[in-house]
């Protein structure tokens, strides 16, 4: 007998809930949309005329509703505490966009507050889901590349001034900050994923001259492993017409360069691997400008968890590390010294 479709609302329907409602609609046979919200309600209007999707009135319905197992939040960070709590205290699990929320101290509250009320709590880190980089993870679970010594992440995209004159985005207040935890943190949140904790940063950050806005649009930072292993990372949003992130991992028996989704392996022996393919990533003018595939098979990870009472692929918790690297990058700008990268518990 097959299981019952699992049931998910969503909440926030700005430029961001995009790429999760075609996946929805991909899942459509194994998920089932409970209904949708959104504080303004012309979205939710125009989404449901064309999907037939229930319209939620509050944030409290969902919570309340026998009908809804959990709920997939795309809202601004600055708006996540007071959804998460009441949803934790109606028992619904949580897929929630990244970041966590602005600061690491606020991520940890809302980290505690679903595991305090045992409700699932995943974090949509997509980029992880891609062919190229399962592969990758593969190859360095299994020590193929040998021992790593060098990660390089080069995070090369553009974003015109009018989407940084969107109220509020690229401030402190709403967002956070700006390239690190809007952008970059995707690659950082995949290389700590497999290189494993920073040790420490020695680190620059800037506004430059092609934006107005409060927080960075530049970062630089050295970084030293935990395993010993060093690396760097340059990210910015001010290189016109914004091009492919990518990750390149240099190691004892060979290097790999994720870029884009696309993986190659140059082996010391000779040998090349080639998976996967260049895609948008949104690091242009569209920062939607990618397909709904990664969002689809996270999405079907998290429902999967929740049928199964197992942990989504990227747990809250977990999502703490590249908070905690963010961190100790804008505390070395901002000192001019190396920082060390605390342990979030």
């Amino acid at each position: 007998m097959s299981k019952a479709p699992c049931r998910l609302a969503v909440i926030g329907l700005g430029m961001a809930s995009k790429p999760h409602l075609e996946a929805l609609q991909e899942l459509s046979s194994s998920i089932t949309v409970s209904g949708i919200y959104n504080r303004s309600p012309a979205p939710a209007e125009n989404i449901s005329s064309k999907t037939g999707y229930k319209i939620f009135d509050s944030i409290t319905a969902i919570a309340n509703d026998p009908e809804t197992d959990g709920a997939i939040v795309i809202t601004p960070p600055n708006q996540r505490q007071q959804i998460v709590e009441a949803l934790a205290a109606g028992g619904k699990h949580i897929l929630m966009e990244k970041p966590v929320e602005r600061t690491t101290e606020a991520a940890l509250q809302i980290v505690t507050s679903c595991e305090q009320a045992k409700v699932k709590l995943g974090i949509v880190f997509q980029h992880r889901f891609r062919v190229g980089a399962k592969r990758l993870t593969e190859l360095l679970a299994q020590q193929a590349l040998g021992d790593i010594k060098l990660v390089r992440a080069d995070i090369p995209w553009w974003r015109e001034q009018s989407y940084y004159d969107v109220p509020g985005r690229g401030s402190y207040e709403r967002d956070g900050g700006g390239v690190l935890i809007s952008q970059a943190i995707h690659v950082l949140d995949y290389m700590l994923s497999v290189i494993g904790p920073a040790k420490s940063v020695q680190a620059m950050m800037a506004t430059t001259a092609f934006h107005q806005m409060e927080a960075e649009d530049f970062a630089t930072a050295g970084i030293q492993f935990q395993s010993g292993a060093v690396g760097s990372v340059v990210a910015t949003t001010a290189t016109f017409p914004g091009a492919t992130e990518s990750l390149t991992i240099d190691g004892s028996l060979g290097s790999a360069t994720l870029k884009a989704g696309q993986l190659q392996v140059n082996w010391r022996d000779g040998r090349h691997e080639e998976l996967g393919e260049v895609t948008g990533t949104g690091g242009g003018t569209d920062p939607m400008a990618f397909p709904c595939d990664w969002h689809r098979d996270l999405i079907a990870d998290f429902a999967n968890a929740i049928q199964q009472d197992t942990v989504p692929a990227i747990s809250g918790r977990e999502a703490l590390t590249v908070h905690a690297l963010i961190d100790a990058i804008v505390a070395s700008s901002r000192s001019g010294k190396l920082s060390n990268v605390e342990t979030v518990s």
